[in-house]
């Protein structure tokens, strides 16, 4: 006598075994030099071997800033025994977005220094990160920004884009992080 339940257990069984497709190389972020949110200096061979998160936020934002900051201490949290995961949100408004008003941000967030940078510098040199090297927004003090996550895996290569309105992209940003945790390619 044969079991109904026999064959959707080995379906089961067949698709756990069918291998994930690698992410996506979607880019490489070049090395680059900031100042932290403490007014030292950020080079970012600091970030070399690490997986990271990325996105582009202004401390006086009336809109998406503070809930991408507060999704942002949510993966800083469901993180929390992956220390080697680093955390990096970029100002789009370097002029108002001092070390001080940064380090007072981030306070506010719960920013682990260790982890999570807040980052600010010259407007060239951001406005060329955010348009050319991760193809989200310019840096030319007219603080329009993307509101997505960007992953970057240990050798500065984007791997994903997580549109911060979505329901479900912390999960996928989640799941993606520990795909290139078990499987660096």
């Amino acid at each position: 006598m044969s079991s109904p339940l026999l064959p959707a257990c080995l379906l089961l069984l067949l698709a756990s075994c069918v291998p994930t497709p690698p992410l996506p190389t979607l880019g490489q972020v070049p090395q680059f030099q900031l100042t932290l949110e403490t007014g030292i200096p950020f080079d970012s061979h600091a970030l070399d071997g690490h997986i990271w998160v990325a996105n582009f936020i202004y401390t006086t934002c009336p809109g998406p800033c503070p809930m991408m900051s507060h999704q942002m201490h949510g993966i800083q949290n469901s993180t929390a025994a992956t220390p080697e995961l680093k955390l990096v949100s970029f100002t789009v408004d370097p002029v108002h977005d001092t070390p001080p008003v940064l380090a007072e941000f981030a306070t506010h967030f719960q920013a682990n220094p260790d982890r999570w940078y807040f980052l600010t510098g010259e407007m060239e040199r951001l406005n060329d990160l955010g348009l050319n090297a991760f193809k989200l927004n310019s840096v030319d003090g007219g603080l329009n920004h993307s509101t997505r996550f960007v992953l970057v895996d240990a050798r500065r290569r984007i791997r994903g884009y997580y549109l911060s309105s979505d329901d479900g992209f912390p999960k996928q940003l989640l799941r993606d992080i520990r795909q290139l945790q078990s499987r660096p390619s």
